[in-house]
């Protein structure tokens, strides 16, 4: 049996088949998330020092840092990253 191999369109979830806009919201989301989780664990804070610093529950640190990625907005995540102090930008390529 021969694998079918379909190339990726650079985003999952245009893959996976989400609309256009929806699609680029998720990958957003999705890149935000793993920055931070990144950015968290580089820094060797704990969950409860995490909290402290954006301003958050220890509990919602625990979703960040788990992927739960339907817990957290766009907007949350754009905020959270502020509060660390990283700027986040837009790249609009046509």
């Amino acid at each position: 049996m021969k694998e079918r191999i379909t190339k990726s369109s650079g985003n999952v979830f245009t893959d996976l088949g989400f609309d256009a806009g929806e699609a680029v919201v998720l990958q957003m989301r999705a890149k935000l998330m793993n920055d931070l989780r990144g950015f968290i664990s580089a820094s060797g804070m704990s969950q409860t020092e995490a909290a402290k610093r954006l301003g958050i529950t220890q509990s919602r640190v625990s979703d960040l840092m788990r992927g739960k990625w339907d817990k957290f907005s766009l907007e949350m995540l754009v905020s959270l990253e502020a509060r660390v102090g990283r700027k986040v930008t837009l790249d609009f390529a046509a």
